[in-house]
């Protein structure tokens, strides 16, 4: 290492400088690195092949890329799909190709947001991953069923990064505070157990968002000449929680269907949840509106039908007002809904009509259905037969309204019993 690089990496933020260099630095992912599973066994195989590693913010997908490049001692190559463009990605090549003719050398090529690179750079990759010019790892927060074109999908291996949780977060926190080499260590500053906890619990488990937190709070707590890092400077530092909600990707419908299932499920108190989760995080409210209109037709129905109109009216309300206000209607309409009785019967019905159309095609209106403006229609006997439900004794009348095909079809069955309020 130069005089150069050791500045650089003086002035790097804490979250570069403790990036784990080996396997057993790294901390979580046990499902992958842990002793038999799959990256542990391509280490000690010194054997690699093209991943996608898809996982939330700071958990560790570059980390990984690294580590497994350089314990197979390969080449790693890192780019952006941000900056990076097809000419770029043909100099890379070039130099895999004279890497791997002139030394026998493997090159990893890293390519971070990989699913923000076009269908067109997403070809070109295709030839030299098929021929193994180069060994390729994309990372992604996004699902790569959405992200990434199916034949590069079809060349690799997709590995799926969980957030970190808790405890591994906490031994993240402590390790940078203890090294005195790349960490904080030589500062000597303890963290009270309840500061240590609420960081731990509140980066939505990414260690990047934790560990430039923990700098921050390590300043402060030096400046202010506290002997550890407290609760109050911790919550200064972090000033809110970090909600990972990607409004076009795989999280935003997550959240929306736990949000919906819970209203389903007459839970009011995870339906809140759900619904702050999406408003805290920049949802459109009116958004979280239609789908409760959508709810209060679908699956309360007639059971309560003034669900409906209550929705409407949140929609309304939401429109006119706007945020922060409108999340108080959408607060009254969510549990309304949730503790409201519940009737799918007349969604039900629609599935089963619309199927009868669409497969029996278009089954004559009886006779005695149609009206008869015309002395012809007349003369054929339209609207002979009919008969007129408010003259009939109790309204009711005895012909059938279905086509002669679906007489006596049953689509609408309301239950006798509609699940209660919770």
């Amino acid at each position: 290492m130069d005089l150069f690089t050791h500045k650089q990496n003086l002035r790097a933020p804490l979250a570069e400088k403790m990036r784990p260099k080996t396997i057993e630095e790294f901390v979580g992912q046990t499902h992958l690195v842990g002793e038999g599973k799959i990256l542990r066994k391509l280490l000690q195989n010194k054997k690699l092949f093209s991943l996608i590693l898809w996982g939330p913010p700071g958990v560790g997908k570059t980390t990984l890329a690294r580590i497994l490049a350089q314990e197979t001692e390969s080449e790693f190559v890192s780019t952006s799909a941000v900056t990076s463009n097809v000419k770029e990605l043909r100099e890379i090549m070039k130099k895999a190709q004279e890497r791997q003719m002139l030394y026998q050398k493997t090159t990893v090529l890293f390519i971070d947001e990989i699913h923000r690179f076009t269908k067109s750079q997403q070809d070109y990759l295709l030839p030299h991953v098929e021929k193994g010019t180069t060994i390729f790892m994309g990372a992604t927060t996004e699902n790569p069923s959405f992200a990434v074109i199916s034949p590069l999908l079809s060349r690799t291996r997709v590995l799926v990064l969980q957030k970190l949780d808790p405890n591994a977060l906490e031994k993240i926190i402590v390790n940078a505070l203890n090294d005195t080499l790349r960490g904080l260590g030589k500062n000597k500053l303890g963290i009270h157990p309840d500061a240590l906890s609420f960081l731990a619990g509140s980066v939505n488990g990414d260690a990047r968002s934790a560990l430039n937190t923990l700098e921050i709070a390590h300043e402060l707590s030096l400046k202010e000449k506290h002997p550890e890092i407290l609760l109050e400077t911790v919550s200064e530092a972090l000033q809110r929680k970090s909600l990972y909600y990607d409004k076009n990707a795989e999280e935003h419908y997550n959240i929306i269907s736990a949000f919906i299932k819970s209203l389903r499920g007459s839970d009011p108190d995870a339906a809140l949840y759900w619904m702050c989760r999406m408003l805290e995080a920049g949802e459109d409210p009116l958004f979280i509106a239609r789908r409760m209109m959508i709810f209060a037709s679908e699956d309360i129905g007639n059971a309560q039908p003034h669900a409906l109109t209550l929705a409407v009216a949140t929609m309304q309300a939401v429109h006119f007002v706007g945020l922060p206000e409108a999340k108080i209607p959408l607060a009254q309409c969510a549990t309304y809904l949730a503790t409201a009785p519940k009737s799918n019967a007349s969604y039900e019905a629609l599935l089963l009509a619309t199927k009868d159309v669409q497969t029996k095609g278009n089954l004559d209106v009886p006779l005695y259905l149609r009206n008869a403006p015309t002395q012809l229609m007349k003369n054929l006997n339209y609207g002979s037969g009919y008969q007129y439900a408010h003259h009939q004794k109790e309204g009711k009348v005895t012909h059938p309204h279905l086509p002669k095909e679906l007489q006596g079809k049953k689509y609408y069955s309301p239950p006798s019993k509609v699940t209660p309020k919770a």
